[in-house]
């Protein structure tokens, strides 16, 4: 113990810093918290710091994939009210301590925050910029969601901070971009579905248009920004140069219109509007209504046909003039769709699928949000995960989706209670003394 404290004390002079039992050099002395990484040091970020300036969604999102797969991400929050999120219920999972006032931390927060570390600090004080200062020196990479210029006159923009600390990757996540007219607007996910063309293309045909169940523009606007993340850390190994990433809602929501706009791009034509669960140009592919619940099959090809026909007991249809190829079943629709309706609706969703069991027919039962979180495959996968959480005791996580060969991403740490590593942050990180730390609660500064 005693020579890992005289390595760790010459790190911070000379470039070494101390890696489990290894030495590493790095750009500028850190501190590795045993989160950062694996027993064996595998994960693919561990050793990156982050700062994490965002709140609500897409930036969380963002950052705490850069957290499952093993950066050091440190959240910024307000010290007294914290994410927005954190008010954001119910539900709410309960304090284990009955005598803890306030509801407990909210389902939607811990749902983006596991991986990382709370610093509570107000940065309306000059105390707090300088905090701030000092730990985009030591950061990789800084993640903000403000408006544009926002941060400005508070001296956190990105020309200040590329001169404190050139190496730094700094991402910016808003509603509509750096530039262009729409770029000084507020803009939350459903806005922009509805603006960038996605609300228009979801729910039934002929009914109005709906928002997608989930936040999807402010998750695939956070994987886009991880994505850019991860590749201007790799451009930085070979040129020693960090970047302005601007990233937003909409360029990323437009973007994700894929095969649908491309169609349009080429056509030329208005789109042809929204299909619930069916398929413009394929026919059977929808859900269909069982004795319980529903049913979806996708035909996506005549021998597909021919084996749905064959399980519902009706292998004729098969050899109809009207549905002998997919281009006859487009044309009678709603034909096709009315006879394998009346017959789904004679069984049980699960009895339909022990009937399609081995059958090579993509199909699958429509589940709820339970039924999905106790799906066989979803536990067997590990997508379902339990931790101790500092104040509510064990709480079950959505897990990280990817699986590697020589890693093992998770969650590591349960998402931070507000304020839960100030002192750890700036009396490990950037050498406060207790007096300092203690000094910066007095005054606000910190919680």
């Amino acid at each position: 113990m005693a020579l890992m404290a005289q390595l760790n004390t010459l790190a911070r002079g000379s470039k070494l810093a101390c890696f489990g039992n290894a030495l590493r050099f790095t750009p500028s002395w850190r501190y590795y918290s045993s989160a950062a990484t694996t027993a064996d040091g595998t994960l693919p970020l561990a050793g990156i710091r982050v700062l994490d300036m965002t709140r609500v969604l897409a930036g969380p999102y963002c950052t705490q994939i850069l957290g499952d797969l093993g950066a050091d991400v440190i959240k910024v929050e307000h010290p007294v009210r914290g994410d927005d999120t954190r008010a954001w219920g119910p539900p709410y999972a309960k304090y284990a301590d009955e005598s803890k006032k306030g509801p407990g931390e909210s389902a939607y927060y811990l749902a983006v925050n596991r991986n990382k570390k709370s610093l509570g600090l107000s940065f309306q004080h000059k105390s707090g910029v300088e905090i701030l200062h000092k730990l985009a020196k030591e950061c990789d990479v800084l993640v903000e969601n403000y408006l544009p210029g926002g941060l400005a006159k508070y001296g956190m923009d990105y020309e200040t901070l590329h001169k404190i600390n050139p190496k730094l990757i700094y991402a910016s996540i808003t509603g509509y971009g750096q530039t262009g007219p729409y770029s000084n607007r507020a803009g939350y996910d459903v806005m922009v579905e509805a603006e960038m063309g996605l609300m228009h293309i979801t729910g039934a045909r002929d009914g109005a248009p709906v928002k997608v169940g989930v936040a999807v523009t402010d998750l695939t606007t956070g994987l886009y920004t991880s994505n850019a993340i991860m590749a201007a850390l790799i451009a930085r190994g070979r040129t020693g140069k960090g970047q302005h990433i601007d990233a937003c809602l909409s360029d990323c929501q437009v973007a994700t219109l894929s095969n649908l706009a491309s169609s349009a791009l080429i056509s030329g034509q208005k789109d042809s509007g929204r299909w619930g669960t069916a398929h413009p140009s394929i026919v059977p592919y929808r859900s269909y209504k069982t004795l319980d619940g529903d049913i979806l099959f996708g035909g996506g090809n005549d021998r597909l046909f021919g084996v749905l026909c064959d399980r519902l007991g009706f292998p004729e249809w098969a050899s109809d003039a009207r549905f002998v190829t997919n281009s006859d079943r487009v044309k009678h629709r709603a034909d096709i769709d009315g006879l394998i309706e009346d017959i789904t609706q004679k069984k049980t969703t699960k009895e339909w699928l022990e009937v399609f069991e081995g059958s090579g027919m993509p199909y699958a039962a429509v589940n709820d949000i339970q039924g999905t979180l106790n799906h066989e495959h979803v536990l067997a996968r590990n997508m379902v995960t339990e931790v101790e959480h500092p104040a509510c005791g064990p709480i079950k996580l959505v897990n990280t989706p990817i699986k590697y060969s020589e890693a093992t991403p998770g969650v590591r740490s349960p998402p931070p209670t507000l304020g839960q590593h100030t002192d750890e942050i700036l009396g490990r990180v950037l050498d406060y003394e207790e007096a300092d730390i203690a000094r910066l609660k007095e005054e606000g500064v910190i919680a």
